[in-house]
């Protein structure tokens, strides 16, 4: 396939595997790349030097002709530390999300970098264009971890977003199956950024016992939290209703701050603490019921 998505980043399909925290490796980033899309190392859950390790790791797996980039949501308190790790190893790729695009584009885009932004609203979209990124991640709130405060589904946000804006659109949340992946195309996006089933799929990094509780959520198995905070979609467990019950008292954002504490989603995603870590996934993880890997997922989509 040939759009614009696909010379933008030079890969043979116009699929890009979200930049999770604790799931996106190099193994994960690697083998969506060597399949033809584009594989992004995560780096909201990595220190500097072993987002280094992860990079390097990366470009040793790959086949000649593929590329990788790598996730940097830009709230991060080590930001310079990590912009300085992606400029040093020559990353060719950076989608950036959680801040404003303004900050960092014109520094990266500078260097050679091609620059690609987050964002879940079309005016953020639009600030996005006028800060020079090459194109736009428009995600709706459907998508597992940190989501927008608007709440503005996919279906609705996509269309919004390609007639606001020129620069490619990729789309983002709920896109999981085929019938999904065409339907973004039908919305007017011109690739699609899935998360969720390459989260629960052999090559991610996630702990198994999260990738077995997450295929086959019930309906309604996840749910929007923390909005005082920044809002999160979690799967249902001891922590998630304690946050709801916190909520639904009227809890501060101070409170619900210390409830979160630190280090609860490498608790639940990573370590496998199904009961009181932060288990962030995607309404698509109803949809997805078996273990598959990397390669089964895009003979899948691209059939």
């Amino acid at each position: 396939m040939e759009n614009r998505i696909c010379k933008l980043f030079g890969i043979e399909y116009p699929i890009i595997q979200g930049g999770m925290i604790w799931c996106s490796g190099w193994r994960l980033a690697s083998a969506v790349s060597n399949s033809g899309g584009l594989g992004l190392i995560g780096a909201g859950s990595m220190h500097p030097d072993n987002l280094r390790h992860h990079i390097s790791s990366c470009r040793e797996a790959l086949l000649p002709g593929r590329t990788f980039g790598v996730n940097v949501p830009l709230l991060y308190p080590e930001i310079e530390k990590i912009i300085e790790v992606i400029t040093q190893e020559r990353v060719p790729i950076v989608f950036t999300s959680a801040g404003s695009p303004k900050k960092w584009t014109s520094y990266l885009k500078e260097r050679g970098i091609i620059v690609v932004h987050v964002v879940s609203s079309t005016s953020f979209a639009v600030k996005c264009q006028e800060a020079g990124v090459d194109a736009v991640v428009a995600e709706g709130f459907e998508a597992g971890g940190h989501n927008g405060r608007e709440e503005t589904t996919t279906f609705c946000l996509i269309p919004a977003v390609r007639e606001a804006i020129s620069i490619p659109l990729i789309a983002a949340g709920g896109v999981s199956s085929r019938a999904s992946y065409n339907a973004a195309f039908a919305l007017g996006a011109e690739g699609v950024q899935i998360g969720t089933r390459f989260a629960l799929c052999k090559e991610s990094s996630a702990h198994e016992s999260f990738k077995e509780l997450c295929r086959g959520l019930p309906e309604g198995g996840t749910r929007l939290l923390l909005k005082q905070l920044a809002p999160v979609r979690l799967v249902q467990n001891d922590f998630s209703d304690a946050v709801a019950q916190a909520e639904g008292r009227g809890a501060s954002a101070e409170e619900l701050s210390d409830l979160l504490g630190k280090g609860r989603a490498k608790k639940g995603i990573f370590e496998g603490d199904l009961s009181q870590g932060e288990l962030e996934i995607g309404q698509a993880a109803t949809m997805i019921r078996h273990a598959e890997s990397v390669t089964d997922i895009f003979n899948d989509l691209t059939r």
